[in-house]
């Protein structure tokens, strides 16, 4: 099970009374980092100017006069110059395999039109051996001018002997040329699965290329699996990235894809990221069948439960919602797969939540949520209560009433702050001024009890915790059309927003012992920015940056 915290907090105010009364020699400090300005996350003491570290714990936090006390021959002192610390970042919603691959696959984020689109991907089918698959991509069409879907007939030419297969920003929604939609088997005559959209040219009935959803796995089932040295570079590459970006644990809801690889790199001491994985929750028979219970492993790999779907996204318009899109009447979204047959996912919550297993499940629309919402609701209510810690990713879109029941409920509402100034730009005109004054509720959950637990949802979106908390606290559009914020009631705090990327996400791991806030006995997770984030304006919050990383008193980064 969990290693959880041997050194107690009142451990700290005993050393400090020995070496003031003289009675006896206090351990030495493998680490102090002195003359900081620390946020510590820990309300009993937000404020020190000083940490010690031994055996990869924190050892005692206070002045730097208190610490330098704890500094003998061996101990290495770094002076912070009044550097700004806070405790290691914890983004609590990652597909981290596939964001090592969105490092080193195509990039079409920042293609703005079809001339573009096209030449990248053209470029990319060159640079590649006849055969192989394009893939990733993270393509965004609300960005083109005019903004309208992508097709097949964009990409066909330039890629005759190469499947494509680019995704949405979202990973709700794909592009397929015609190459890899004829190995998937995929005509205007193929059923649609249910859950998910074939696009189809309103005129010849043929597909356009683009697969949303359930519909989506049609071509992915053809894509070869990755080959282990694959897998490595892609794992490799995203931890050299998070510890570029101060994060220090990920809950990586991926999937077990990568579990392989974060053994062996934990056997090898290259582990350099806390990773706390999630499996599929249709996976919830063999996770029973081994006994597992929430948590399960140690502080640096851990298996926390479950992960499923209620239904899609926004900017795909399969987020399912009460009433239909301002831009398509035709449609309100839709439920993913893994909700049929009816009543399919209560009865896996239900078996995880007998097992012992916490449960996240992705829910974006209104009604997506309204509806987990009461599958928790009546789990909760079976004999035999426990801490559950139930959890909603995203809950990006909800009804009032729906918010005082996250709160009542005690369900974790796992946000990722940035999306809300990335869909800021066009949100309304797809689901119009009223359900937009529900979006990204941030401040109102907090009014209700709700515990925020924040991360990135990377690669759909950088991986930034900075940019995170910029989000959070300004609400200010990618765009700069909302300099007062987009819905900006619903800003919060900066306190709440770092607590949201820090002890919220321990919270929602049940890991609040053992990381979190720079508290003595805690891991020695610690980010260094280049700037007091309390001292600037919020608006300049989004220029700081990571100067240096710290695990278990291991400096992983440094600028």
């Amino acid at each position: 099970m969990r290693d959880r915290p041997a050194l107690p907090a009142f451990a700290v105010l005993a050393a400090c009374a020995l070496i003031a009364c003289g009675r006896g020699a206090v351990p030495m400090a493998d680490k102090v980092l002195i003359n900081g300005r620390i946020w510590t996350v820990d309300s009993a003491r937000p404020w020190a100017e000083a940490v010690a570290v031994r055996d990869g714990r924190i050892a005692a936090v206070g002045t730097t006069s208190e610490i330098r006390k704890m500094a003998g021959r061996q101990t290495e002192t770094i002076d912070l110059k009044n550097a700004f610390v806070l405790p290691g970042f914890i983004d609590s919603h990652v597909h981290f395999v596939n964001g090592g691959y969105s490092l080193m696959n195509i990039q079409l984020r920042e293609a703005k039109t079809r001339d573009e689109f096209a030449a990248r991907i053209a470029a990319k089918a060159k640079s590649l051996p006849k055969g192989e698959w394009i893939l990733n991509g993270d393509w965004d069409h609300t960005q083109f001018d005019p903004v309208e879907l992508p097709r097949k007939e964009w990409i066909d030419a330039v890629t005759p002997d190469h499947p494509v297969c680019v995704n949405r920003l979202d990973e709700h929604m794909i592009l397929a040329n015609s190459l890899a939609l004829k190995l998937a088997g995929v005509t205007k005559a193929t059923p649609v699965p249910a859950g998910g959209e074939i696009v189809k040219d309103p005129a010849t009935g043929e597909p356009t290329g683009i697969l949303k959803d359930a519909a989506m796995d049609l071509v992915y089932d053809k894509i070869p699996a990755p080959s282990l040295e694959q897998n490595l570079r892609a794992v490799e590459a995203a931890l050299r990235a998070a510890a570029e970006k101060g994060v220090t644990s990920v809950h990586d809801v991926s999937g077990e894809v990568g579990f392989d690889l974060y053994q062996d790199l934990l056997k090898s001491g290259k582990l350099t990221t806390r990773i706390t994985f999630y499996i599929p929750i249709t996976s919830e028979d063999l996770a029973l069948r081994l006994k597992f219970k929430t948590p399960f492993g140690n502080d640096r790999l851990s298996f926390a439960g479950l992960k499923g779907f209620a239904d899609g996204s926004l900017g795909s318009a399969t987020a399912y919602f009460f009433e239909p899109y301002e831009d398509d009447p035709k449609t309100s979204g839709l439920l993913n797969g893994q909700m049929f047959p009816d009543g399919a996912m209560e009865k896996r919550v239900l078996a995880a939540d007998a097992g012992g297993l916490q449960v996240a499940l992705h829910a974006i629309g209104d009604r997506a949520n309204a509806i987990i919402l009461d599958i928790y609701e009546r789990t909760a209510a079976r004999p035999g209560g426990r801490d559950r810690r139930f959890r909603i990713e995203h809950a990006q879109h909800l009804r009032p009433a729906d918010i005082v029941r996250f709160g009542k409920l005690g369900v974790i509402a796992s946000v990722q702050p940035y999306h809300l100034i990335d869909d800021g730009r066009w949100a309304q005109s797809k689901i119009g001024p009223a359900r937009a004054r529900w979006t990204y509720p941030f401040k109102t959950l907090l009014d209700n009890g709700v515990r925020l637990a924040c991360g990135s949802d990377w690669p759909v979106a950088p991986m930034d915790p900075i940019l995170g908390i910029y989000a959070a606290v300004t609400r200010r559009t990618l765009d700069d059309k909302n300099p007062g914020g987009w819905v900006p009631e619903q800003k919060i705090p900066l306190e709440e927003a770092i607590k949201g990327f820090t002890l919220n996400g321990a919270f929602a791991e049940f890991a609040e012992a053992l990381k979190g806030s720079i508290t003595a006995g805690k891991r020695a997770d610690l980010v260094v920015l280049d700037r007091n984030l309390f001292e600037i304006k919020p608006e300049e919050i989004r220029e700081a940056r990571v100067t240096m990383t710290v695990v278990d008193g291991d400096i992983v980064f440094r600028r």
